[in-house]
């Protein structure tokens, strides 16, 4: 790709940001006060996040996996149910992770 080519695509990008988030703003209020808007608005980066993780965790470029991301994710999630710190979440997850990795090879 020349470096005009990537010029323009970081441009349009960007005009095309700027103008969802210029749409964003321009919601009437009394639209965004509803509650089931509400609702649903707090729910998105939960959302996002979770689809994000899950695709970090279960692919590798175009095949679906099943590797030590996917125990040290179960193992994060467990913690987490179980109320571990944080800390303790990322070193457990962490290395349910590696030591599935060094028993698959």
């Amino acid at each position: 790709m020349s470096s005009g080519t990537l010029w323009a695509v970081v441009l349009v990008g960007s005009l095309g940001c700027y103008l969802l988030k210029l749409t964003g703003l321009s919601v009437p209020a009394a639209w965004v006060e509803r509650p089931w808007v509400t609702r649903v608005v707090e729910f998105v980066p939960a959302a996002l996040l979770a689809a994000l993780v899950a695709v970090q965790a279960a692919t590798s470029g175009r095949d679906l996996v099943v590797d030590g991301r996917l125990v040290g994710l179960a193992v994060a999630a467990l913690a987490l149910a179980l109320r571990a710190p944080f800390i303790v979440v990322l070193a457990l997850a962490g290395a349910a992770g590696a030591l599935v990795h060094v028993l698959t090879g």
